[in-house]
């Protein structure tokens, strides 16, 4: 069949809430996608930085092969081992104490809601709490979610969402502390902004949250769903600041593929928060995923995957300084490790649909950023390959 037709179908049947570039794709190998008509891609979204071990990694196809033969759900009514091994792992590598597995980060944001708020209820009997998010931030699509992200665009149409919910100002401070009241149960945010164009944390911001948080009895929770599982050169962005949230969501990268999302707590945030009843999925945190979870975590510290991403990071930002010094209209590079944001003044879908043409996929994040989030594997030779197909991209321009 043509790639026309499969579109045409798509089209047909699907939901229209994507407008997705006309590309079919059918399989992958290493950091390589090939579509339908054999053409070959080379991928520097990771399908929105989920893909941290490439395309059939052997060893991960095999144990979620293995693990299909032998249990794929049970409900959490029973344990099961496989789920029991990976918040091991996950906790190891988080240095946090109580994981609960969902399907998605979206959920993972609302099950972190939801915590704050019981542990807040717990502490001063009453409901009616508030939760400070920032302008700018992206935390899902979910009606809880939808509610901490600061961005009229995706909120207007489904008001009213939660309420209780104030926006401050990103690496503003200030603009924190003065939201701050008696009702404030917990603070949110991106330790890297992502949808809203590539911004890291700043050190003094990330630091002053926290103690805003410890002076007040409010939790800080750390939205990592994006920027987490190795991507920025430690396993998860905090790790960089000396911090530790109180709560912390994670997905994409987590399954690498699967859909698996979690949120992860201190002791002292589970004991007074979420009890048998507050809280629960069908799907979440079966054998399947808990597989998945369990194989990316094992490969990644096995692999050095976290020394790897910071040995390539120079490397990759000095590539993406030199395009950004050679074309005007391109105006900034920010990022951390394998998570680059490149600023442009000319249209960045027009950029990433022309890429395509070139065999490169790129994605954006904002109005004005082209976002680079390719798998944790990648070497010298593909930074090159990007930067030669985007040259071409941009030279037309």
């Amino acid at each position: 069949m043509k790639k026309e037709s499969y579109i045409q179908k798509a089209e047909e049947a699907l939901l229209h809430t994507y407008n997705r570039y006309p590309l079919v794709l059918d399989h992958g190998e290493g950091v390589y996608l090939y579509d339908t008509d054999g053409n070959e891609y080379l991928d520097f979204a990771a399908g929105i930085a989920v893909q941290a071990l490439g395309y059939h990694h052997e060893e991960y196809t095999k144990a979620l092969k293995e693990q299909a033969d032998k249990l794929l759900h049970t409900s959490n009514l029973y344990y099961n081992v496989p789920i029991m091994n990976a918040a091991e792992r996950l906790k190891k590598a988080s240095g946090m104490d109580r994981v609960f597995f969902t399907n998605s980060g979206t959920e993972a944001v609302e099950g972190a809601i939801k915590a704050a708020k019981k542990y807040a209820y717990t502490r001063d009997g009453h409901a009616g709490h508030e939760v400070i998010a920032m302008n700018q931030s992206f935390h899902g699509r979910s009606i809880g979610a939808l509610s901490v992200t600061g961005n009229q665009h995706y909120q207007q149409p489904f008001e009213p969402l939660m309420p209780g919910v104030k926006f401050a100002e990103f690496n503003q401070l200030e603009s924190v502390a003065s939201l701050v009241n008696e009702k404030t149960c917990a603070i949110i945010f991106e330790t890297v902004q992502g949808e809203g164009g590539i911004y890291p944390a700043d050190m003094e911001f990330i630091k002053g949250v926290r103690e805003l948080c410890d002076q007040h009895d409010i939790l800080l929770i750390l939205d990592e769903i994006q920027c987490g599982m190795g991507r920025t050169g430690e396993m998860f962005a905090w790790q960089h600041y000396g911090v530790k949230p109180d709560i912390m969501t994670s997905a994409k990268a987590l399954g690498c593929g699967v859909p698996v999302g979690a949120f992860l707590m201190t002791e002292k945030v589970a004991e007074k928060s979420l009890q048998p009843g507050d809280h629960g999925t069908t799907y979440g945190g079966n054998p399947f995923v808990g597989a998945a979870v369990d194989k990316v975590l094992e490969i990644m510290e096995r692999d050095q995957l976290v020394r790897h991403v910071k040995e390539i990071t120079p490397y990759l930002e000095q590539r993406l300084d030199e395009l950004v010094e050679k074309y005007d209209f391109l105006k900034a590079r920010r990022g951390m490790g394998l998570m680059q944001g490149v600023v442009s003044e000319k249209p960045v879908g027009q950029i990433a649909a022309k890429a395509i043409e070139k065999g490169l996929l790129i994605i954006t994040a904002g109005s004005d950023v082209l976002r680079l989030v390719p798998p944790l594997i990648i070497e010298k030779n593909h930074v090159d390959e990007m930067l030669q197909k985007l040259d071409s991209v941009l030279a037309e321009l």
